[in-house]
C-alpha cells in the first residue's frame, strides 16, 4: 500500500502504522511504531508533523535507534570508535574493519531537543562552567558523564585546529574530565601560494599540495591507532573497497537531493532530508542499512514525482538553508509559511561530495578532510552556496544561527552579503534555539515575510 503523500502527526502515524503492518510491510529488526521513541523520553515527537511513507518510517527508526545497535555492537565484542568534530572522514577509515564501529558525540547536541530538556545534560554542562553562551554542542559533555545516552567508546578520535572554537573548548574540557582523546591537526585550508602545487579538491576548492600531504600524515597516525586497537590491518585494499560503499550512499544522496529540490512538487518534507543528508556523516552506525533506508527514500521520491504528489503546494517558495537548525521543529514551520527546502549546506557539505578513486585512498581522504566547508574562509563556503543556489533554482536564503555558535557570530552576515551581491535574492538571518516554542510565532513572521518577497517578486 502506498499512501497518498502528506505530513501526519505522531498519533496519526500509530493509525498509519497499523494499516501499513495490515498491508503486509516488511519491516527491519529495528521496526516498529514511532510512538515507542515517544515513550522512551524522546518527547519532541509529538509536536513534529512526519512524512508518512513507509520509508521516512523507516529513516526515523533507523535514526533513533543507533545507542541500540551501538550496544549491540559492544555486546558482540567490536570496538567502539567515537570519531568527533570531521564530520565524514574518519568513520570511512573505522568503516574498512571488521572488528569496529563508528558513531559521533557530537550528535548529543541535539539530544534536548528531542527530550525536550528532560534529559538534563545542560544542568550539568552549566555546573563545569560550559553554560548556555556555548553552542548545543555542549550537551555531548554531559552525554558523557551521565553514560545515559550512547555506550562509552574505546577510543575517541578528535580532530582540532581549523574546527569550531566551541567544540574545541568543550572536548578540551572533556579531556581534563578524565577521557584521553587522540587529537589530529586540521590545518586552516588555503590557496597556493605561486611557487606551490595546487590540487583542486572535490566540491571545487584547492589547497597547496603540502595541506594534502599533511592531513595525509595525520590520518595514518589515525590508521595506527586503529590497527592497534582492532588487532587488525588497515590495508589500502580495505579502505578502497569501504570508499566504494560510502560513495554509493554519496550517489544516493546526490540523487535525492537533485530530485526532491528539483522537482515541480515537493516529494519529501525538509525535516527528513535533514535527517537522510545526516546519515552521510557516519551511516548511523550501519553503513550497509544506511544504503537501503535512502534507496527507499529515493523510490518513493520518484513515485511521487511520477505521480505528481508531495506534501508541499506547488507554489512553495524555494528556499537555500544554511545551517543545521537547533530545533528540529524549524523545518516544519518553513513548509507551515509556505516554503519549501531546494538546497542545503548544513555544515557538512564536504560528506556529501564523491570520494576520489583515481588516487590512492589516504590521499583522498586527506582531501575530502580539506574540502570540508568549515576548514577554509567564510568566501569559499559563500562561493559553494552560490553555486548550488543557482543550481537548484533557489528563491531566497535562510541562514539559521545556532545559539551561542562561535563561527555563527559573522559568518551567516558575511555569507548573506555574499549571496545578495551575487544573486540578488532576499536573505534571512535567523536564530533557532534549542526549543523554540516560545519564538515560534516571531520565528514564523520572519519566515513569512521572507516569502512574501519571493512571491511578489515573481510577479515581476
Amino acid at each position: 500500500m502506498t499512501p497518498k503523500a502528506c505530513k501526519i502527526t505522531l498519533d496519526q502515524w500509530n493509525k498509519q502504522y497499523e494499516l501499513l503492518c495490515s498491508s503486509g510491510i516488511k519491516q527491519p529488526d529495528y521496526g516498529g511504531t514511532l510512538g515507542r521513541h515517544f515513550e522512551d523520553g524522546d518527547t519532541r515527537l509529538r509536536t513534529l508533523q512526519f512524512d508518512n511513507s513507509a520509508a521516512a518510517l523507516r529513516l526515523w527508526n533507523f535514526l533513533l535507534t543507533e545507542n541500540e545497535r551501538l550496544h549491540k555492537a559492544r555486546a558482540n565484542g567490536k570496538k567502539i570508535v567515537g570519531t568527533m568534530k570531521d564530520l565524514g572522514t574518519i568513520p570511512v577509515m573505522v568503516y574498512a574493519l571488521q572488528n569496529a564501529i563508528a558513531f559521533y558525540p557530537d550528535g548529543a547536541w541535539w539530544t534536548p531537543c528531542i527530550m525536550e530538556t528532560n534529559e538534563g545534560l545542560f544542568k550539568i554542562t552549566d555546573s563545569l562552567g560550559i553554560d548556555e553562551s556555548f553552542c548545543p554542542v555542549r550537551a555531548m559533555l554531559g552525554a558523557f558523564l551521565n553514560e545515559e545516552h550512547f555506550p562509552v567508546a574505546d577510543i575517541l578520535i578528535c580532530s582540532t585546529g581549523a574546527v569550531c572554537d566551541d567544540f574545541s573548548a568543550i572536548a578540551q574540557r572533556l579531556e581534563s574530565l578524565g577521557f584521553k582523546i587522540n587529537w589530529w591537526e586540521m590545518p586552516h585550508r588555503r590557496k597556493a601560494d605561486k611557487n606551490q602545487d595546487s590540487i583542486n579538491l572535490p566540491g571545487g576548492f584547492s589547497t597547496p599540495a603540502t595541506q594534502i600531504e599533511f592531513v595525509k600524515s595525520e590520518l595514518e597516525n589515525i590508521r595506527s591507532l586503529l590497527e592497534t586497537l582492532t588487532g587488525e590491518k588497515l590495508t589500502d585494499q580495505k579502505l578502497i573497497k569501504v570508499i566504494a560503499k560510502a560513495n554509493v550512499v554519496r550517489g544516493l544522496l546526490a540523487e535525492l537531493r537533485h530530485i526532491v529540490f528539483t522537482a515541480q512538487i515537493n516529494p519529501l518534507p525538509a525535516l527528513e532530508m535533514l535527517i537522510a543528508e545526516m546519515l552521510a556523516i557516519h551511516f548511523c552506525s550501519d553503513i550497509g542499512e544506511t544504503i537501503l533506508v535512502l534507496q527507499d527514500l529515493l523510490k518513493e521520491a520518484k513515485l511521487r514525482i511520477a505521480n505528481k504528489e508531495g506534501v508541499s503546494n506547488k507554489n512553495a517558495a524555494k528556499i537555500f538553508w544554511v545551517n543545521p537548525v537547533a530545533d528540529l521543529k524549524a523545518m516544519n514551520l518553513l513548509e507551515e509559511c509556505g516554503g519549501r527546502v531546494c538546497g542545503t549546506d548544513y555544515l557538512f557539505t564536504h560528506a556529501l561530495d564523491t570520494i576520489p578513486t583515481d588516487i590512492a585512498p589516504m590521499e583522498a581522504l586527506a582531501q575530502m578532510a580539506l574540502a570540508d566547508g568549515m576548514a577554509g574562509s567564510s568566501f569559499d563556503r559563500a562561493e559553494r552556496i552560490c553555486q548550488d543556489i543557482e543550481k537548484f533554482g533557489s528563491e531566497a536564503i535562510i541562514i539559521s544561527r545556532i545559539p551561542g555558535a562561535s563561527h555563527c557570530a559573522i559568518e551567516g552576515t558575511i555569507i548573506a552579503d555574499i549571496v545578495k551581491q551575487r544573486l540578488r535574492i532576499p536573505t534571512l538571518e535567523i536564530e533557532i534555539p534549542t526549543l523554540s516554542d516560545g519564538l515560534q510565532q516571531p520565528i514564523k513572521n520572519r519566515i513569512e515575510a521572507l516569502i512574501e518577497v519571493v512571491l511578489q517578486r515573481r510577479q515581476k
